[in-house]
């Protein structure tokens, strides 16, 4: 396994602004936190996110949703969230970042200019998803891209919130601690709870865990629940990443899509129960020593 590497954080709102910490700076990893939807890639374009990997000033988020992202599954419907509040404190080399995610999007699909908003379309989606984690990635990918070219797409269109719901980074050194809040959420069928942590597949190729496990790019999966104590995923090449734990009342995923110009997203998310009014965990960045 990698060692520790120190880190720097980054804060941004509208334009980035880099603190150094005077005893724990890094050249190449920061992390970076936006009130607006930034960075605005790809289909999540004007979808909030979480903490963005930084290296050597290039974020590599790609098209995922961040470090310690939220996301609801209500019924047939899940919420994303396109508005939030951020405010950040410091104390010596920590950081505290409070996010604050409305959640007040939904998704759609879109043929060229008209939404396709009834049930037997999301119908077909849900079970086209359902087959898509079941079967050859590679060739549903191919399928998907041919979609994408004729014009059809995922959108997200502002709804009504189903509430506010507060994640909170303490970030130290090589660690990230995340406290996701839910009681602010109205939480009448409320199905889901899913805390990503995903940056680019691009940039985190290799996947690793307690098991032994090592796998490469395509080898990860589209959606697989993870079976051991930790897992990491890594940049074979820079030899850093983040590792993850499997804790109690959760399920800790893997997944990987990539895309051209549409998809760009690896990660470990959690799944947790719509009662849970609490979960923390921790994130452990990995590498060299700089």
């Amino acid at each position: 396994m990698t060692s520790a590497i120190p880190l720097s954080v980054v804060t941004s709102y509208e334009q980035p602004v880099l603190e150094k910490c005077a005893e724990h700076h890094s050249r190449r990893v920061a992390l970076r936190v936006y009130s607006s939807t930034h960075p605005n890639n790809m289909k999540i374009a004007n979808l909030q996110k979480g903490l963005v990997f930084v290296y050597n000033g290039i974020e590599q988020i790609g098209e995922g949703g961040g470090f310690g992202l939220p996301i609801l599954k209500f019924g047939d419907e899940t919420y994303f969230s396109g508005t939030s509040t951020v405010t950040v404190t410091r104390n010596g080399c920590s950081t505290r970042v409070h996010k604050a995610f409305l959640m007040d999007r939904i998704a759609r699909r879109k043929f060229r200019n008209v939404h396709l908003q009834n049930r037997v379309a999301r119908t077909f989606m849900k079970q086209a998803n359902a087959l898509y984690k079941k079967c050859n990635q590679p060739r549903f990918l191919a399928l998907r891209e041919f979609s994408l070219n004729m014009g059809f797409e995922s959108v997200f269109i502002k709804t009504s919130p189903v509430g506010e719901l507060a994640v909170t980074y303490e970030i130290s050194d090589n660690a990230i601690g995340v406290k996701v809040d839910s009681t602010s959420l109205n939480k009448k069928h409320l199905q889901k709870i899913f805390v990503l942590n995903e940056q680019s597949a691009a940039f985190f190729r290799m996947y690793s865990d307690g098991t032994s496990e090592k796998i490469l790019d395509g080898q990860i999966g589209a959606w697989k629940a993870i079976n051991s104590e930790w897992a990491c995923l890594l940049n074979p090449h820079y030899k850093i990443g983040y590792r993850l734990w499997d804790i109690k009342k959760s399920v800790l995923w893997r997944g990987r899509e990539t895309l051209k110009s549409h998809l760009d997203w690896t990660g470990l998310d959690y799944e947790l129960s719509p009662y849970q009014n609490s979960f923390e965990y921790k994130i452990e960045l990995l590498g060299v020593n700089s």
